[in-house]
């Protein structure tokens, strides 16, 4: 009998499976599909503090930017600590932004004010018609993927099934020891529900409300463009001011905000698009060329670059914009570790590192209580 069972092979539940076997627990990961099938493989591998404000999340984030710093001693995922250049069009969005960046400071955030002058030495094909930005050298990127891939692979001992479909939970009285599957049950002192888009239904099977949905996003790969010297044609990750409203919006209808970035194969990936209809799939040419636009007018020199193919993914979006972290106590045994909404990749190690303190019976550094599963019983 495993000690823990983790649900999902995304990249929070390969944290999760990372940081209990690491502790000494044994480990069984679980997941209908293949390693980072869902929203991990549909994401650009995005690893933030500046969009977020300071409280619990930013707290979360900061622990998992120094945890990943130390994860990349793993080599394999393409972490790239190149940092963020938030920019502004007007002086009125810039003196917010930067009243943003000073409260941020206050919880450890490292900036840099950036005035127009200053922008081209960050980003030389940058347009020239903006008020101003900030750099945020915590920022970096991670190829989503083979971070997942890699945290499984160096989870001491851990076992992988893919393939297997959890339909319910195994139970002594109350409490929740293992998990039953199309492949037979699979008993266990714990289970973790890392099961992203799908944690809400998985808890239901064991009896317990988590409001989760699907919030689409959207992303287009440029052909390898390549700069000066072998110097990427974009340095940094560069998004809009408008991207923090974005992410913070409980709107069901579309909201785009321009987020570009460079990758180590030469390809520029351009989103983001966020709105909440379902698990539908459909490829949506109005999205795209928004996002399009919005890039060509950060990057002009985008213009006549092709794009080479798009694709969509499903952020697991939660009404508070927290994620869910921790025990339940309506199940015992039952532990989650879902709801990042597009924050799952960049705050994964700390959700990891957290729950596998929870699994061994030690205390975690941060406070939990913001992130309780219980919170949305009412």
């Amino acid at each position: 009998m495993a000690d823990v069972v983790v649900v999902g092979a995304g990249v929070v539940g390969a944290a999760c499976a990372y940081f209990a076997a690491r502790a000494g627990l044994s480990v069984t990961v679980v997941d209908r599909g293949p390693v980072a099938a869902g929203t991990t493989g549909a994401g650009e591998g995005n690893l933030l503090v500046s969009d977020k404000e300071p409280g619990p999340e930013l707290e979360l984030a900061l622990l998992s930017n120094g945890l990943w710093r130390e994860l990349a001693g793993l080599g394999g995922f393409e972490f790239e600590p190149k940092g963020g250049l938030v920019v502004a069009g007007t002086p009125e969005v810039l003196d917010a932004l930067t009243l943003l960046a000073k409260a941020q400071a206050g919880a450890g955030v490292e900036h840099t004010a950036v005035s127009p002058s200053e922008l081209p030495g960050y980003e030389p094909h940058l347009t020239r018609d903006l008020a101003g930005g900030v750099f945020y050298s915590q920022d970096a990127q991670v190829q989503p993927m083979l971070a997942a891939a890699r945290l499984i692979q160096h989870a001491p001992g851990a076992t992988l099934r893919t393939g297997v479909t959890v339909t319910g939970f195994l139970r002594d009285h109350d409490r929740v020891t293992g998990v039953r599957t199309d492949k037979g049950d699979i008993p266990a002192g714990a289970v973790v529900n890392a099961a992203g888009t799908w944690s809400g239904e998985l808890a239901a099977l064991a009896g317990v409300h988590l409001p989760i949905l699907p919030r689409r996003g959207f992303i287009l790969v440029t052909e390898p463009i390549s700069g000066r010297l072998g110097v990427p044609l974009i340095r940094h990750k560069v998004y809009t001011a408008a991207y923090v409203t974005d992410v913070a919006s409980d709107s069901a209808g579309l909201s785009a905000s321009a987020v570009i970035e460079g990758t180590p194969a030469g390809t520029v990936l351009i989103g983001a698009s966020r709105e909440r209809v379902g698990f539908d799939r459909t490829t949506s040419i109005p999205v795209l060329e928004t996002l399009a636009r919005q890039a060509v007018t950060l990057f002009p020199v985008l213009a006549d670059r092709r794009v080479i193919r798009t694709y969509c993914g499903f952020r697991p979006y939660c009404p508070d914009h927290l994620p869910v972290i921790g025990a339940d106590p309506r199940a015992p045994g039952l532990f989650h570790a879902c709801g990042h909404e597009g924050a799952g990749i960049g705050l994964a190690p700390a959700t990891g590192h957290l729950i596998a303190r929870l699994l061994g019976g030690a205390a975690p550094e941060l406070d939990l209580s913001p992130f309780r599963p219980e919170r949305f019983a009412a």
